[in-house]
């Protein structure tokens, strides 16, 4: 019995190993527009990409960004100044990816611009981060891609959105989990939705990497002056021997931040090359061997697991 269920087991994964390995005709022929190219994942996709021959379209949020993007990369590449929080800066971005492809489309969307400051808890953080996290991560990914949809269904294309690990467990950086199970929920809503139309939709979901977001000075700063900032009665309700172990435990995180890109920016190439692209990625290590377990646990007892060296509050019961 044992014997056929590994059998089987190691057939399915021969089979989809085989079936990965497949690679989509003309890529040199492909038009990707990718968001978030002036550091991290994106850049290092739109370098990745660029080298393999396929036509990249760049966003960067700055002028300095895309300058210094285009001098590692070969004339192939194109940028433009993107800033996914303004429906007219995506307009004008559309309207220039269009002028591009001309009639044969866009083969590739990847929605990688995010932000997540500050690291801090729910009650700590002000309405503004909060809402700035939101437009950012979730409601920047959906203009972008509604705006540039008639262009990836023209191609028969392929979307693929960057959201998190933190969007299958959400344990800390509440509303950055937020944004992150929106991109989750609007790419399963958007793959139902074209299954019909040839449109691939794939999910990247990175664990912990070092990249501008994960800056070990930046984010502990802005989580400094989060606390600095949160009202007398939350910190008395904390107590600062609470944010003092907090703080440790945050910094020990981002320590032990990867340095290996390459595990992410692999993942988006699979997607958009692949004639078979999977549904979702998990990337790096700790996503794949510790997070998506703990997705599958019992709630309390995943509770348990990821709050269990958490510092207890000052006026806790």
């Amino acid at each position: 019995m044992w014997l056929y269920l590994v059998a089987f087991v190691g057939l399915y994964y021969l089979l989809r190993w085989y079936r990965e390995r497949q690679v989509v005709s003309h890529l040199q022929d492909k038009y990707v527009f990718i968001t978030g190219c002036d550091s991290g994942f994106g850049n290092l996709l739109a370098r990745q990409l660029d080298a393999r021959g396929l036509r990249v379209l760049a966003a960067c949020l700055t002028e300095k960004g895309a300058e210094e993007l285009r001098g590692q990369t070969s004339d192939r590449l194109e940028t433009v100044t993107l800033d996914v929080t303004k429906m007219e800066s995506i307009a004008a971005a559309t309207q220039w990816v269009k002028e591009h492809v001309g009639d044969r489309g866009l083969w590739g969307l990847v929605n990688n611009a995010g932000v997540t400051k500050p690291v801090t808890l729910c009650e700590w953080l002000n309405m503004e981060d909060s809402m700035n996290i939101l437009k950012v991560n979730l409601i920047g990914v959906i203009q972008v891609t509604l705006s540039m949809l008639p262009l990836v269904r023209r191609a028969r294309g392929r979307i693929v959105n960057v959201s998190s690990i933190l969007g299958r467990v959400a344990f800390f950086a509440g509303v950055y989990c937020i944004s992150k199970y929106g991109v989750e929920a609007f790419s399963d809503i958007l793959r139902r939705e074209l299954q019909h139309f040839g449109v691939k939709i794939s999910i990247v979901e990175p664990g912990y990497f070092r990249t501008g977001m994960t800056n070990l000075t930046r984010s502990l700063e802005e989580m400094k002056q989060s606390w600095k900032e949160a009202p007398k009665h939350i910190k008395e309700t904390y107590g600062q021997q609470y944010f003092d172990a907090f703080y440790s435990i945050i910094k020990e995180g981002l320590l032990g931040c990867s340095t290996n890109l390459n595990l992410v920016t692999d993942c988006m190439e699979h997607a958009l090359t692949s004639v078979y692209p999977r549904t979702r990625y998990s990337a790096g290590w700790d996503a794949k061997f510790f997070f998506i377990p703990v997705s599958y646990l019992p709630t309390s007892l995943a509770d348990y697991i990821l709050t269990r060296s958490w510092p207890k509050p000052a006026q806790a019961v």
